[in-house]
């Protein structure tokens, strides 16, 4: 029961309202055809129950009210699937956690991932709001249709404020806890380049 994911995030843009985030279920490295998206406002959320049981493409969806227990256990779950070897982004991913990041080489650069669609580049300067950052520091990556991808890559004034900054992995910015990898200039050339 796969749903195209660009078909949802249309429909729900079609209909003028603030997403704060949009988060497809996967299950063994596979779409369930399950996405969660979170919204502004609570009234937003009774315009997007009349769209139960209409059609998307030949599909019909079902659109239900859920609680933010059961988003956060399907984000819990997503990341557990990414370490399990099930990575759902585009972008080549660092060593996990259990391959050694923190022994991992610094370069001044951390690449972030599980960032909320709507994250802005003053989102990313208040999370790391103790180390000096500039706008020009902050690269949001896109896909080639021009949306954001959840991640992006920071580049701090030194190898030593970037390892200071790992003490951020798995903060919380706004609803989604972020994960932080050490990275380099060429991924993330490479990472920005597939957007452009």
């Amino acid at each position: 029961m796969e749903l195209p994911q660009v078909q949802v995030l249309c429909t729900i843009h079609h209909q003028l309202m603030d997403i704060v985030d949009v988060l497809f279920v996967h299950k063994n490295n596979k779409f369930t055809g399950e996405a969660f998206c979170v919204l502004g406002y609570p009234l937003q959320v009774d315009f997007a129950l009349q769209r139960n049981r209409q059609n998307m493409g030949r599909r019909y969806v079902e659109v239900f009210r859920s609680k933010r227990q059961e988003y956060y256990k399907a984000i819990a779950n997503e990341v557990s699937d990414v370490r399990g070897g099930s990575p759902h982004r585009s972008i080549p991913r660092a060593k996990s956690h259990d391959e050694g990041k923190d022994s991992a080489v610094h370069t001044g650069i951390l690449r972030l991932r599980g960032l909320p669609f709507s994250a802005g580049k003053d989102d990313i300067m208040d999370f790391f709001k103790d180390f000096v950052l500039s706008e020009d520091s902050i690269h949001i990556t896109m896909n080639s249709d021009g949306r954001p991808t959840g991640e992006a890559f920071v580049e701090f004034a030194n190898a030593e404020d970037s390892k200071a900054a790992m003490a951020k992995d798995r903060m919380t910015l706004g609803s989604r806890y972020i994960e932080l990898f050490p990275s380099s200039h060429e991924e993330m050339d490479e990472a920005l380049s597939r957007g452009r």
